[in-house]
Order: structure tokens, then sequence, then C-alpha cells
């Protein structure tokens, strides 16, 4: 089910949602990237990784030119690197 985008200055209607804690590994750059992100846009953590996930499995892009910016100077500080080629890649080390 498609929703309409809010209107502007009309705040869209809260959901009702249940969450869970995980213990889900992850790069640790990546992290820092990620916290970085969720620090500059006042959100949790959690608030962004479930935004980035519901936009990419609607196969819409979850970040606007200016977050994007904000996204490589944060790759930038913390030498992150990697990119969507490596993802699957990876290897942890022993």
């Amino acid at each position: 089910m498609k929703r309409s985008p809010a209107k502007a200055g009309v705040a869209a209607p809260t959901l009702d949602i249940e969450r869970t804690q995980t213990g889900v590994r992850i790069e640790k750059r990546l992290l820092k990237v990620l916290k970085g992100l969720a620090e500059l846009k006042d959100m949790t953590l959690g608030d962004l990784l479930e935004g980035i996930v519901l936009h990419a499995f609607e196969g819409i892009p979850p970040f606007s030119a200016a977050t994007l910016k904000q996204i490589e100077q944060l790759r930038v500080l913390y030498g992150l690197t990697l990119s969507s080629s490596d993802s699957h890649h990876l290897k942890e080390r022993t």
C-alpha cells in the first residue's frame, strides 16, 4: 500500500508499531557514519535505519543531495572507503 506524502506544514499521522531489540553486527566505520548522520538529523539510529530500509524496499532513494553531501563528509571523517560493490565481499577479521 502506497501512502501519499504529508503536505507541507501538515504532520503525518503517527503509526503504532512494535519494536524489538536486536544484536546486529556492523562494520565499525559504517556504524560511525550512521550514528553521525542520525545525530545530524536529530533522530535515533534505529529510526534512521528503519527509514533507509523502508525506502530501499520501495526502490526509493532515501537521501536528498544535501544529505548525501553530509554523508560524504562523515565518510571522510571516519575513513569509510567501502562502497556498495564491496557489500558481498566483506570478511570479518578473526
